[in-house]
């Protein structure tokens, strides 16, 4: 149950708007509550709303539920002078004593209400529309609704698997939006992989999601890779530093670095994580015998792991990031690639994603267009060829 208001002189009169709804769109009946305490001028003080409990629950006893719990709360606000607002000619009649309640449950509610009543110095009902008790309608539709969404089965727009029940279902806490919980987790891991922070699944919602929302559908590994993530986006794109040793791979800014005061290393510096030295131009492990561009050029002494690393990148196709010089490996999905660090390239080619795409991928285009032009013009000319042939064999066999 829900309750929200606020301090209240208890001298002047106020008005107690009640409702109380039952809902048969599930097997099982649904039934909920709304009240709202409002002034004179009708500004809200005080409003509640709540599920009532039964599974052979009638409206009217919905009704006078609802009644009950109005003036329970009345009571404990200290309200003395009170309207009770009905909206339905049989409870106002019930409540002003005209109407003697039929069935056994009724009754014993009627009792409890006319008990609350005695408490105030004075509670007089009077008649009124619908539209005038409006807030208090939409507070109980609003907890009806909200038990038929948590009993009746959910569906997610991904996967369209319309079978499935509320614990099933995640929901976005930024947006709302709503789909199963595998979804979201395959969601989250391809998103993480990528070098993202998973944002919602709806198309075109930008609602990031949140670590804490999603604790429960995250294993270890996605779960600090997804805190890396995190961190990663407190540093701007040019200011990303990863540890090039394998082990480690520590993330930095370019402000945390300690770098060497030697002149003939002043690209030296050190990782914060594990305290190896690297060369934040090459973003490799120190070359210590090698200057940057005798190092980029490997032509004298590349060292051991080096030639290795060229090896197995060549055997697995991998593509070194021009950038930051992290290796990428493309399992599945399109040539368009994504470092870490932000730079965006093609991965069968190398060449840089602009907003055009790529070069490479602009050829290739045009060379399947050629083709296939190429392709089709042959096909016509085969086809006024054998046309051709028809009708002249038809022509000369004709005439004999």
């Amino acid at each position: 149950m829900e309750e929200e208001g606020t301090l209240v002189p208890s001298g002047d009169m106020y008005r107690l708007y009640f409702k109380g709804l039952v809902s048969e769109e599930t097997s099982q009946l649904l039934a909920g509550f709304g009240v709202a305490i409002c002034d004179q001028d009708d500004k809200l003080l005080f409003q509640m709303k709540g599920p009532i409990h039964g599974s052979d629950i009638t409206v009217l006893e919905a009704e006078l539920t609802a009644l009950k719990r109005g003036l329970t709360a009345t009571v404990k606000l200290g309200l003395d002078h009170i309207s009770i607002c009905c909206d339905h000619n049989h409870i106002y009649e019930l409540v002003m004593g005209r109407s003697v309640p039929e069935q056994d449950n009724i009754a014993m509610l009627m009792n409890d209400v006319q008990r609350m009543r005695q408490q105030l110095s004075s509670s007089n009902p009077i008649l009124v529309t619908r539209d005038q008790i409006s807030f208090a309608y939409k507070l109980a539709m609003e907890t009806v609704a909200s038990d038929i969404s948590i009993r009746m089965p959910a569906t997610c727009s991904i996967c369209f698997n319309d079978d499935l029940e509320a614990e099933q279902m995640y929901s976005v806490p930024l947006c709302g939006h709503q789909f199963c919980v595998e979804c979201v987790r395959r969601h989250i891991e391809v998103r993480l992989l990528e070098g993202s922070v998973p944002t919602c699944l709806h198309y075109q919602c930008e609602s990031k999601l949140t670590l804490r929302s999603c604790d429960n559908l995250l294993t270890p590994k996605l779960k600090a890779i997804w805190e890396q993530r995190i961190e990663e986006e407190l540093i701007p794109v040019p200011d990303r530093v990863y540890c090039p040793k394998p082990t480690c791979a520590g993330l930095m800014s370019k402000t945390e670095l300690s770098t060497s005061t030697e002149e003939d290393e002043g690209s030296r510096s050190c990782c914060v994580k594990c305290g190896e030295p690297f060369c934040i131009n090459c973003k490799v492990p120190w070359h210590s015998n090698l200057s940057c561009d005798d190092y980029k050029r490997l032509g004298l002494n590349p060292t051991t792991n080096d030639e290795k690393l060229k090896v197995l990148a060549n055997q697995k196709m991998w593509r070194q990031c021009e950038k930051c010089k992290h290796m990428i490996e493309l399992s599945k999905g399109c040539i368009h690639v994504t470092c870490r660090c932000g730079y965006s390239f093609c991965y069968t080619c190398g060449a840089e994603w602009n907003e055009k795409g790529c070069p490479h991928q602009k050829k290739l285009d045009a060379d399947i267009c050629r083709f296939v032009t190429t392709c089709v013009s042959i096909l016509v000319l085969l086809t006024i060829s054998i046309v051709g042939v028809i009708i002249f064999l038809i022509l000369h066999y004709g005439k004999k």
